[in-house]
Order: structure tokens, then C-alpha cells, then sequence
């Protein structure tokens, strides 16, 4: 059964809730392998999301958990060049050389969900596209490894915050990592920056996403008439990259990690 911090609501989970969301994590993990040797010039993002939909719902036989999400129409989200976050697949939209493209899955298996998303290079890459996705990858590994008992929430914006700047580029405010289980999305909320020593302390048991999104440009970004597209306002490409994490009783687990992760599963 759940259980709750005193004076808090942020979930912690029993044994048996962290297997059921490791079993979520590595389905989207699984997911995000398989779809990379699609990701070609010339497919259409709604292919890309067909492919998704039925490996989700006839090889791992879960369910997508965006699909019909508050009216999200797709399984997954595509977000490519200039798109920070939620952007709808569609027949019009055909990758070409060049392109990057955030690919963000959440299956959801046995009441539990896995969400994890990672930023693809197409074909041929300009050198900006390929160190704008490196460090946005940084970043996350630099959040996560941040994550122990005892440390803050803070902490994790900060060390996200400071690599980004560093490199000069921006971390966008508006949208957030988030608690997750039975819940898609739960308390609390992951910043990508702010103070270290600031925010909810961590404890083990508590499952969340850290999901940098990271802009060449400036941090603003805007949200289209679709309700849903996230674009950056400068039209400077951006990059995300996310992981489901878990505290343990000395650190974290990675409970999306993919073979091509170059950070530890567990630390």
C-alpha cells in the first residue's frame, strides 16, 4: 500500500510498487532502442508513432499512456529542431538530415508507468545539434547523480542549471520533471535549476523524472494554438533527454536505463 511523508504528499513506494516500475521503466527503455534504427530522413513523425503504438501494445502488451492523455491524441510525444516538448506526431512532419528529435514514451503496465524520452540525431548533424544534444544528456547525468538520501531537490536543478550555463546555453523554466507511479504525473515537481540545499529532501522510496530541457537560444519558450506544442519563442533548436528515477538507501536507481546509457544504473 502507499504510503505518504509526514506533512508531504509526496509518495513513497513499498517493495513490490518499485518491481511493478521497474517493469514499466524497462518497457520504455525498450521502446527507445528499438525505435532509433527508424529514425531516418524521409519517415513521417505519425509513422514513428504507429511503430511505437503497436511494439507498446502488441509486443510488450501495455498501454500508451499519452494516447487520449487530458486529449493528447498520439502514443508518443515528437519534438523536433525547435520544439521544447509535447509535439504531436503527424504525416506532415518528415524528418531530414540534420534534424534532432526528442522521442518521450511512457507505457503503462499493470497500473504503473515508465516515462523516459532522448533527443535522436538525423542523419547528418551540425556540429551545434550534436554538442547541444551531448550536453543536454550531461545534464541529466549530472541531476541524477546528485540523487541520494538526505539531498534536496535543489540540488538536482542546480547541478542541471550550472553545466547548462557553462555551455552556454539556457534551461527552460516553464516545464518540469515530476513524481510518477500509478500516477502519470505526481508531487513533486523536479526543477532544472535553482539552489542547492533548496526543496523537498529526498528519501528512498520515492520515484520521479528528471527531464532537462535545454535551448541554444534564450529560455523562453511558447506554447501553439494546438494547446499541446511547446516551441522555443527565439525558434533555436532545444534538446531534452529523461529518465525515471528512484531513491535507494545510498543512492539511485535508473529505473529507465538503456543500454546506450554511458552513467551507472544504480549508484
Amino acid at each position: 500500500m502507499n504510503t505518504l511523508l509526514k506533512n508531504s504528499t509526496i509518495e513513497i513506494k513499498s517493495p513490490e510498487e518499485v518491481e511493478k516500475m521497474r517493469v514499466a521503466g524497462a518497457l520504455a527503455a525498450e521502446q527507445l532502442e528499438m525505435i532509433e534504427e527508424f529514425i531516418v530522413p524521409g519517415v513521417s513523425t505519425a509513422e514513428l508513432d504507429r511503430i511505437c503504438h503497436e511494439f507498446t501494445v502488441k509486443q510488450q502488451h501495455a498501454t500508451p499512456a499519452p494516447l487520449n492523455y487530458n486529449g493528447f491524441p498520439k502514443s508518443i510525444c515528437t519534438s523536433v529542431n525547435h520544439v521544447v516538448c509535447h509535439g504531436i506526431p503527424s504525416e506532415d512532419k518528415i524528418l531530414k538530415s540534420g534534424d534532432i528529435i526528442n522521442i518521450d514514451v511512457t507505457p503503462l503496465k499493470d497500473g504503473f508507468h515508465g516515462d523516459s524520452s532522448k533527443t535522436f540525431l538525423v542523419g547528418k548533424p551540425t556540429v551545434l545539434a550534436e554538442r547541444l544534444v551531448s550536453v543536454c544528456q550531461e545534464c541529466l547525468y549530472r541531476g541524477i547523480r546528485t540523487v541520494r538520501p538526505g539531498s534536496r531537490l535543489g540540488d538536482i536543478g542546480h547541478a542541471i542549471q550550472t553545466h547548462a550555463e557553462r555551455h552556454r546555453f539556457s534551461v527552460v523554466r516553464e516545464y518540469c520533471g515530476h513524481g510518477i507511479g500509478r500516477i502519470f504525473h505526481d508531487e513533486p515537481q523536479v526543477l532544472h535549476y535553482g539552489k542547492p540545499g533548496t526543496g523537498s529532501e529526498l528519501k528512498p522510496g520515492m520515484t520521479f523524472t528528471i527531464e532537462p530541457m535545454i535551448n541554444a537560444g534564450k529560455k523562453e519558450v511558447r506554447l501553439l494554438p494546438d494547446n499541446w506544442t511547446v516551441v522555443t519563442k527565439d525558434h533555436k533548436l532545444t534538446a531534452q533527454w529523461e529518465h525515471t528515477i528512484l531513491v535507494t538507501e545510498t543512492g539511485y536507481e535508473i529505473l529507465t536505463h538503456r543500454s546506450d546509457d554511458t552513467i551507472a544504473r544504480c549508484a
